[in-house]
Parts: structure tokens; C-alpha cells; sequence
């Protein structure tokens, strides 16, 4: 699993990084998605995927590395 965040389409509203704090935040100067773990191990896996989707602005996407 490959995890993008298209950071201009953003809306700074968060679950991602409440959903999967060990694969995304929010940058403390925008608000906006910030990827820190692109292709998260298995534990994470699961979390990173839901986060994507309950996105509320469709910014999030994964691929298959």
C-alpha cells in the first residue's frame, strides 16, 4: 500500500490524522495533510486506509507500491 495526499485539494479538516496519527498530521502552518509514513507496515495499514476513506475532501489516495 502506497498512501499520496493531494495537498492543494486539502481541506484541513483532520481524520486523517485523528483516524492514523502514525501515518499522517496536519502541518502547523496551513492546517493541511502532511503524509509521514507513505507506505505504512500492516499495523497501520488498516488505520491509513479508513483515513482515506473518511476524507472528507477526497485528497487522499492509495495505490499498490
Amino acid at each position: 500500500m502506497r498512501i499520496a495526499a493531494d495537498r492543494e485539494r486539502c481541506a484541513s479538516a483532520g481524520m486523517c490524522a485523528l483516524t492514523a496519527p502514525g501515518v499522517f498530521d496536519q502541518d502547523d502552518e496551513d492546517g493541511r495533510v502532511l503524509v509521514l509514513n507513505a507506505e505504512p507496515e500492516a499495523g497501520d495499514a488498516e488505520e491509513a486506509a479508513d483515513a482515506v476513506g473518511l476524507c472528507p475532501s477526497g485528497a487522499l489516495t492509495v495505490t499498490e507500491p
